[in-house]
């Protein structure tokens, strides 16, 4: 099964639902890749043996890895971090995400600053790009491993928004303007 994605709807309801708008606005893998957002599907059974993440590893140079289990019973302050995590941001890095059980949504603006909702399940790897908008939240089963990869040692400092004149956003607006050949409005 492949990733899902949509375009959310502005409802104020519990962040955890689905938000899909009425009718759903399905978003496709190639316009996900268009914005800078990578995907690949692996097997998360086999993560630590695993060539293809292998090779996803050393071709983009993620020497560093790590766990997160994020549930209730295994974060303290959960509804505190979570509500952290869901703040919009961007990193002055890639952000790598690979969901090894249960699942959540990544959120990332589109270059018309809608949200697009990702759902992460099993198997699920996604780069999101240096300078995009994003946040996140699990979904309502309350429960998601995700690996976390890194380049050198994690430096993973949100910059919450407003980011317009920051380098990072400005290079990534640069880029969204010349894959679409039409200016960007920085929002």
């Amino acid at each position: 099964m492949a990733l899902e994605a949509w375009f959310m709807d502005d409802s104020n309801e519990d962040q955890r639902l689905p938000h899909h708008r009425n009718p759903k606005e399905l978003v496709s893998l190639d316009y996900l890749a268009e914005l800078g957002v990578l995907y690949w599907k692996l097997n998360p059974e086999n993560y630590e043996n695993d060539p293809e993440l292998g090779k996803i590893r050393e071709e983009r140079g993620y020497d560093y890895m790590d766990l997160l289990d994020l549930c209730p019973e295994k974060v303290s302050n959960y509804e505190e971090k979570l509500k952290n995590f869901f703040t919009e941001h961007i990193h002055k890095d890639e952000e790598i995400r690979y969901c090894l059980a249960g699942s959540g949504y990544f959120d990332v603006r589109d270059k018309d600053d809608r949200w697009i909702r990702i759902w992460m399940q099993p198997g699920d790897l996604i780069i999101l790009p240096a300078g995009i908008y994003h946040r996140f939240t699990l979904d309502t089963s309350n429960y998601i491993k995700l690996m976390r990869l890194f380049v050198g040692e994690p430096v993973w400092t949100p910059y919450n928004r407003p980011q317009e004149e920051h380098p990072v956003r400005q290079k990534y607006i640069n880029s969204l303007t010349h894959k679409f050949g039409e200016t960007i409005k920085a929002h």
